[in-house]
């Protein structure tokens, strides 16, 4: 929990990015995430509020294994069902109970774990004087992970949710908590949805 004493700046100049709130991470999905359905209710909620300053990033993944570099080649041999050309497309599409509010929302594809690994992202942000990005999602130790450290890099302010994540793994999901709380102070702000409506109003 957020230390007693501390609070955060007010937010503004923000965007809420939503990272990979998929099918495919949904119950029943190839990748299922157990947690998402109890997050989506917080994110939606928080969407809701937000509608036009939300970007909503999907992992996108390939046709086939050769059509990515490196070590993602061995990554989709060993998830071939994961490809494109094996995988359901709407398993890629947002789940249903955010998809609605696009638009005005906006949607981003990446080919990797970062959101920013589509430099269109930064372009977006930037045409939007953004100075904060907000950020919910799936899942805490990976997509999120990888998006959050890009937007460090950027110079970004993050302000993430950390009841509107969702990881396949509690150790991961705790573990990167402690790590946001000790390590990235002044650059990294960690919010409850409901500290979030009071320090955010448009």
């Amino acid at each position: 929990m957020r230390d007693s004493t501390s609070e955060i700046a007010p937010i503004s100049d923000a965007v809420h990015l939503c990272v990979d709130m998929q099918n495919i991470f949904a119950p029943g999905g190839l990748w299922q995430t157990p947690w998402m359905e109890r997050v989506l209710p917080t994110i939606v909620s928080i969407v809701s509020r937000h509608q036009i300053r939300t970007v909503f990033s999907r992992f996108i993944t390939p046709q086939d294994p050769e059509d990515r570099p490196g070590q993602w080649q061995s990554y989709f041999r060993r998830w071939r069902q994961a490809t494109r050309r094996q995988l359901p497309a709407s398993a890629l599409e947002l789940v249903p109970a955010l998809a609605r509010y696009v638009p005005p929302a906006r949607v981003v594809d990446k080919p990797a774990y970062s959101a920013f690994s589509n430099p269109g992202l930064r372009s977006l942000l930037m045409e939007k004087n953004v100075g904060t990005v907000v950020i919910t999602g799936a899942e805490t130790d990976v997509c999120v992970l990888s998006t959050v450290l890009s937007a460090v890099d950027l110079g970004f302010r993050v302000v993430i949710v950390q009841d509107a994540l969702c990881s396949s793994s509690d150790v991961g999901h705790d573990a990167l908590m402690t790590m946001y709380r000790t390590r990235f102070h002044g650059q990294v702000d960690l919010a409850t949805a409901e500290e979030l409506t009071e320090f955010w109003q448009e």
